[in-house]
């Protein structure tokens, strides 16, 4: 019984392991059925990659964040604890290519020709704006041998001269303009939804962008850049209108909404209008204060209307920061315009601008690089600016304070800044990137900064009591430290590279090669 009893049971027990076995292979035949999900592609797409490139270069962070920019070109002052950027302490830079890292990879999934010269065309403009990027802050940088780990297995890259690197972004950019010209649309696009012809107007403007910053380089046979810019602006498609603006539209969905919007956001109560946007749009009755800036709550309770140019009170973005509590207290300070924080659109966010451009143009004519009116582009300039803010801002008293920029109002303020014009190329130059500072408010991020270098305009005050520049406290630094990860990994070429530009040292307070 014992023994028949066991047998039975070992039968039953390989009867049962040979179900199961049965039952798993017929399992494991549907589990990718079963595991895959229907909404994730297999395959990588074009398109796919386009979006994530096109994002990476044209979107801004938020809260915070979003406003760290516009501490270090001097629009607005912070009260929640002591900022670098605004007392003018630069840290290190990250050198990062992921954003760019599958680029390359576009091309090579588009399914024609003509696709894959979109695509091209859109990776060689990525390419140029982040190592446009990296290069200004930072001067030389690995550029030919950057991205190439992967192909031709170049983990340690050398660092290029920074006129080496321009003349590759510059390369880059005819490159672009090029392979969108024999393009056709594109799918992938949050932008201008695969508009080649918006893009090489983007790509020239962007080059003419390029080439004012090397101003200071403007006779170098080999850059050539009087030459290139009188040959982009009179041969190629540029912005002719604020329609054609880098800029990404802002919406109520979520991760799209205004950078700044109140909700979720707690930094919402630390934002001041800086002295250094509200003194000039104050002298030159200018109505795009009221767009930008709320009446101090201590001149209305005086008796001012916020449609009164001296109910708004700008602060010294330079005042040691235990000044700013008592300000505070006051309440004789600007807050922002409650459009930059009510509205969950806000205005679209700018990385480059129809406005931006006709300054550029103003410059070099004032230059003498073009045979073009400085004073027209300058005229430009300020009409975009105003039809921009006044196009994106609801027509009611809360956000333009009963102030309105209105046809006849623009046209009436432009003419009385052509008139006022100055004569002098110096002050032309001068006048020009006020304006330019004017019209980036909250926009552009560091292209003020730039400029600023560069030009030494606008005149920021610099105050040697809150300056965390310690080895030059009456100067702005010129540049950002390389990260330490580099000093870590790729030490050998880093270390060439700053005996070759700083001998050897790694200041902020070094000139690049673009600032001598």
């Amino acid at each position: 019984m014992q023994t028949n009893y066991t047998i039975m049971k070992i039968k039953s027990t390989w009867i049962t392991m040979a179900t199961l076995a049965l039952v798993s292979l017929s399992s494991c035949s549907k589990f990718d059925e079963i595991n895959t999900n229907p909404e994730t592609p297999e395959k990588v797409k074009s398109s796919m990659l386009a979006t994530r490139i096109i994002l990476n270069i044209s979107n801004q962070s938020s809260q915070k964040s979003f406003m760290q920019p516009y501490l270090l070109t001097k629009q607005i002052v912070w009260t929640e604890l002591v900022e670098g950027y605004q007392y003018n302490g630069l840290g290190t830079m990250d050198m990062s290519l992921t954003s760019i890292n599958d680029a390359h990879f576009m091309g090579k999934f588009a399914t024609s020709e003509a696709l894959k010269s979109s695509y091209d065309g859109l990776m060689h403009f990525a390419r140029a704006i982040k190592f446009y990027d990296l290069t200004m802050s930072l001067g030389d940088i690995p550029y030919s041998e950057a991205l190439q780990g992967e192909s031709e297995k170049v983990y340690f890259p050398k660092y290029e001269s920074q006129k080496d690197v321009f003349l590759g972004i510059l390369k880059e950019l005819d490159q672009a303009d090029q392979l969108f010209a024999a393009g056709t649309k594109f799918e992938g696009d949050p932008l201008y939804a695969g508009d080649v012809a918006k893009w090489r107007k983007l790509v020239n403007s962007f080059q003419l962008n390029v080439l004012i910053q090397l101003s200071k380089k403007a006779d170098d046979t080999d850059l050539k850049v009087k030459e290139r810019f009188a040959n982009v602006l009179a041969g190629k498609p540029i912005f002719t209108s604020n329609s054609d603006n880098f800029q990404l539209m802002r919406s109520d969905k979520s991760g799209q909404v205004y950078p700044f919007y109140k909700v979720g956001n707690n930094f919402v109560i630390y934002p001041m209008v800086s002295d250094e946007i509200i003194s000039p749009l104050k002298a030159l009755k200018d109505r795009r204060l009221f767009f930008y800036a709320n009446p101090a709550a201590a001149q209305l309770e005086k008796g001012l209307k916020p449609n009164n140019f001296d109910a708004y009170t700008g602060v010294d973005p330079s005042l040691p920061f235990e000044n700013l509590s008592g300000i505070a207290k006051s309440k004789d300070f600007s807050k922002l315009n409650d459009r930059y924080t009510e509205l969950v659109t806000g205005e679209p966010t700018q990385q480059y601008s129809y406005a931006h451009l006709c300054f550029v143009i103003a410059e070099a004519a004032s230059r003498g690089w073009i045979k073009e009116s400085a004073v027209d582009w300058y005229k430009k300039g300020i009409e975009a600016s105003m039809s921009f803010i006044a196009s994106n801002t609801p027509a009611t008293s809360q956000y333009t304070h009963d102030m309105p920029m209105d046809a006849n109002y623009i046209a009436a303020a432009t003419a009385q800044y052509v008139a006022t014009f100055p004569t002098n190329q110096e002050k032309q130059i001068e006048a020009i990137i006020n304006q330019k500072y004017l019209a980036s408010f909250l926009q552009a991020r560091i292209t003020p900064y730039y400029d600023y270098r560069r030009t030494g305009y606008p005149k920021w005050k610099i105050n040697p009591a809150s300056s965390l520049n310690a080895d030059a406290p009456t100067k702005i630094p010129v540049r950002w430290r390389y990260p330490s990860v580099e000093f870590q990994n790729n030490s050998a070429n880093l270390d060439e590279a700053l005996k070759r530009q700083f001998n050897g040292v790694d200041d902020i307070n070094n000139l690049i090669w673009i600032l001598k």
